[in-house]
C-alpha cells in the first residue's frame, strides 16, 4: 500500500485517479478547494481543503500531508482568456496554480522521498505544451511543467525519485465541455484515431502505471496521450 497525494482530486482526471488508487488498495490524500469527492466516509481518504493558487496555502499543505510515497500534481486550469486580455491577477492565478504549486510540492516531497530512499512524482501537463494553445498562459505553464519534470528527474533520479509527466489531449471533463474553444476541441477530436475525446479513467490508468508499475529506467519522460491528434493549428 502506498500513500498518495493527488491535487485537484475532486473531479475530472483527479477524481478518476483517486478512484484508481483506492481500487488498487492505496491510501489517498486529496488536496482541493472543496471536499466534495464522494469519499468523505472512506477511512483511506484524507481530504485537505486548499486553494493551490494561494502560495501561503500551498506551504501549509506541506505540513498537513506527511510521509508521501507518490505525488500526483493534477490540479490546473485553462482560463480561456484572449492573449491580450490577461490582467496581472489572471496571470498570477494561472501561474501559481499550474506551475508554482506543483513545483513547490515536488521540491518539498521529492526531497522527503529521497531521504526515505525513493518515491514517484507524476505531473499532469497537456498537449498544449507541445502544440500551443490560444490561451497562451495555459500552454506556457504546461510546457514549463514538462521541462521541470525532466530537470527534476535528473536532479533526484540517482536518489530513487522517479519524475515523469503526462500530456493529455482533450478529455471529456468539465474543463472541455465548458471551454470557449469548443470548435477547436472538436477539430482535435476528429483527428484522433478513435474519433473521440479521452475518458478521464484512461488518463488515470496511465498516471497509475507511471506511479506504481513503470520501470525505474522510465524517468524524466513525457507521455503524450492524444490518440494521434498532436499538431493542431492554433485557430
Amino acid at each position: 500500500m502506498s500513500r498518495v497525494l493527488i491535487t485537484g482530486g475532486t473531479k475530472g482526471i483527479g477524481l478518476a485517479a483517486v478512484k484508481k488508487f483506492l481500487n488498487c488498495g492505496d491510501e489517498v490524500i486529496v488536496a482541493a478547494r472543496n471536499n466534495d469527492c464522494g469519499f468523505a466516509d472512506d477511512q483511506r481518504v484524507k481530504i485537505i481543503q486548499c486553494d493551490l493558487s494561494n502560495r501561503a496555502a500551498v506551504k501549509c499543505l506541506l505540513t498537513e500531508a506527511e510521509n508521501i510515497d507518490i505525488l500526483i500534481n493534477n490540479a490546473g486550469i485553462l482560463q480561456g482568456i484572449p492573449y491580450d486580455k490577461y490582467t496581472d491577477e489572471n496571470i498570477d492565478y494561472i501561474v501559481n496554480l499550474n506551475l508554482i504549486a506543483p513545483i513547490t510540492l515536488a521540491i518539498y516531497f521529492g526531497r522527503k522521498m529521497a531521504e526515505r530512499g525513493g518515491g514517484r512524482i507524476v505531473n499532469v501537463a497537456s498537449q498544449a505544451a507541445m502544440a500551443g494553445n490560444p490561451d497562451i498562459w495555459y500552454g506556457m505553464t504546461k510546457a514549463a511543467l514538462v521541462n521541470f519534470s525532466k530537470s527534476f528527474a535528473g536532479l533526484l533520479g540517482s536518489l530513487g525519485v522517479i519524475v515523469n509527466s503526462v500530456s493529455p489531449g482533450p478529455v471529456g471533463t468539465e474543463m472541455v465541455s465548458g471551454s470557449p474553444y469548443g470548435e477547436r476541441f472538436d477539430k482535435i477530436r476528429k483527428r484522433t484515431y478513435l474519433g473521440r475525446f479521452a475518458r478521464a479513467e484512461e488518463i488515470a490508468d496511465v498516471i497509475y502505471w507511471l506511479a506504481k508499475e513503470s520501470p525505474e529506467y522510465l524517468n524524466g519522460e513525457n507521455i503524450v496521450i492524444n490518440n494521434g491528434a498532436l499538431g493542431l493549428e492554433m485557430s
